[in-house]
């Protein structure tokens, strides 16, 4: 039993002992029962109400420690939420008192912590404000009321960090471009007309001031800087490639040229002004060969013509290429319509050049396929047939592919511009299909024409005999001899009398026989067509080649070759 406990039965005994001390002292005095009561409830009272105010104050002692513990509960997750840390854990079987006691001492903890950070913030802020200054910037987005976290503070010293890499970046920047611009404004032989270029220019490296702005006008000034000398350098192009021109239109001689060849380069402010006067120079004098001029012109405009593969139509839609009238307009026409020429080449320069890769493989081709039908070839030196014959091959490969090619990036062109891509006046593949049809038809009425020599040809061999391609020599009749065998080229030729009448029709040569030879063994026996044709000799002849015809039938049958003499 606890003491509180002990002491306080102690007290209950010594309350009851005075009650009856009372209650003996009214009996001895003789106090009614009514008073006995009375003053019973006196006393009731006086102890109650003596018990009710101390317990009053403990209460109250209670309230406060209890608000105390509420109090310092709410600053203690108030500070840990400032500090972001966990919130503190109150022990379990902790009493009012103690619990009071500990989250009082942790809240000075925090505190402390609290003021630690806003003090190392504080220092940070001012590093902050320094940086910028020197680089005209805002202050780090940090509020300087609340307590940063660890996070927070380390976030701010990465950004002070990086503050001093912007500030030697910048610096750094600053220095190579204030060089670049100086040597542009060298160039260009611009003088500082503003504040900023002089800021830029004349002052001191350090008394510049780094911030964006100033920064990116910079970079503007130098852009704009660039530009003009990349305008100056296209402008002094421009007319150096117009100089030329009209040197060449003009033709110019040589010597006067070399008096311009130290302003050929460079694109300063002199040599532009210099150039600028040669080409109002030269442009005076084209005036004043106008005809020349034009005809030059016309000789350029025939070229680019050729390479996009205009039509005849789209040429002559130019009427002022046939004008005579050499007037200073005529040859403005000439110009533009030059300067489009050359603008439209340009721009579909790819597909004219695979256009024109094809018709120079085209042309190979049809060189290649007229060579292929010229019996001479035969008769090569240095292994070039084989060589043809590969280049041949190897072209009749890659001309599909080409046409497919140009077929698939001109229908994406159509597509793009919403109109046909013309060569020589028609869509491109009706272009190549054409002339394939050439081609065939080409080839088609070489071969009829063949075959129509051959027809001919073969009818005057029925009719008049066959012309010896080498001249028959006159022999002398030997003796009647028995007749002979000998073998040509695997064939057994029978040689008869002097006698014969062969000698007499086919002047001493024999011809092969039309009847049909007979097939290797074991295969069967083939046709074989004969070399007469089909069409007979006319009434009025027959009985002058009745001979030969008789000659078919007997002496001929001998398997003999052509040219043999006998």
């Amino acid at each position: 039993m606890r003491r509180s406990e002990v002491l306080a039965e102690e007290s209950v005994v010594c309350l009851q002992k005075a009650l009856n001390h009372l209650r003996e002292i009214w009996e001895v005095i003789g106090i009614p029962e009514d008073q006995r009561l009375q003053r019973t409830e006196v006393v009731k009272k006086h102890i109650k109400g003596l018990l009710d105010m101390m317990i009053a104050e403990e209460e109250s002692l209670k309230e406060r420690l209890l608000k105390s513990i509420n109090f310092c509960r709410k600053e203690l997750d108030a500070l840990c939420r400032e500090l972001s840390l966990e919130s503190f854990k109150e022990k379990e079987e902790s009493t009012i008192l103690q619990l009071e006691k500990d989250l009082r001492t942790q809240v000075e903890v925090m505190l402390k912590k609290k003021k630690e950070r806003m003090q190392e913030l504080k220092v940070l802020q001012e590093r902050d404000q320094d940086f910028c200054e020197v680089l005209c910037m805002t202050p780090y987005s940090i509020s300087s009321t609340s307590v940063p976290s660890l996070e927070e503070l380390d976030q701010f010293k990465q950004h002070l960090q990086s503050l001093a890499e912007t500030k030697a970046s910048r610096r750094e920047e600053f220095i190579n471009t204030k060089k670049q611009i100086i040597l542009c404004m060298e160039e260009l032989d611009h003088t500082p007309d503003t504040s900023f270029e002089r800021d830029v220019v004349c002052e001191e490296e350090d008394a510049f001031c780094l911030s964006l702005e100033n920064i990116a006008a910079l970079q503007t000034l130098l852009r704009q800087l660039e530009m003009e000398k990349t305008q100056n350098e296209v402008m002094c192009d421009g007319l150096r490639s117009r100089i030329r021109e009209l040197w060449e239109r003009l033709q110019i001689p040589p010597e006067e040229r070399e008096a311009l060849a130290m302003f050929m380069t460079g694109s300063k402010a002199k040599i532009r002004n210099a150039l600028q006067s040669e080409v109002d120079r030269l442009e005076e004098l084209k005036i004043q060969n106008m005809k020349k001029v034009v005809e030059a012109i016309r000789v350029e405009l025939t070229l680019y013509w050729e390479k996009c593969f205009y039509s005849q139509e789209q040429r002559q839609a130019f009427a002022p290429y046939f004008d005579e009238d050499y007037t200073e307009i005529l040859l403005q026409l000439h110009d533009e319509e030059l300067v489009k020429l050359k603008h439209y080449y340009e721009t579909h320069k790819d597909l004219f050049e695979g256009v024109q890769k094809w018709e120079d493989s085209w042309k190979l081709f049809l060189e290649f396929e007229r060579k292929a039908s010229d019996p001479s070839r035969f008769t090569n030196r240095g292994g070039n047939l084989l060589k043809e014959e590969k280049q041949r091959a190897k072209l009749q490969k890659t001309l599909p592919k080409l046409e497919e090619d140009l077929k698939a990036r001109i229908e994406l062109w159509e597509q793009e511009h919403s109109k046909a891509f013309v060569v020589n006046g028609q869509k491109f593949m009706e272009y190549v299909m054409e002339q394939w049809e050439l081609h065939r038809l080409e080839k088609e009425k070489a071969k009829q024409e063949r075959q129509l020599k051959k027809t001919q040809q073969t009818e005057t061999e029925m009719l008049y005999g066959s012309t010896p391609r080498t001249p028959s020599k006159r022999r002398v009749l030997a003796p009647n001899t028995p007749g002979k065998v000998r073998k040509l080229n695997s064939t057994t030729v029978s040689t008869v009398t002097p006698n014969s009448t062969i000698r007499s029709v086919f002047g001493g040569t024999v011809y092969h026989s039309p009847v049909s030879r007979l097939p290797p063994s074991g295969g069967k026996p083939s046709k074989t067509p004969s070399r007469f044709g089909q069409k007979t000799a006319p009434l009025g002849r027959q009985g002058h080649n009745k001979e030969n015809i008789e000659l078919s039938g007997s002496i001929l049958t001998a398997r003999t070759f052509k040219g043999l003499q006998i």
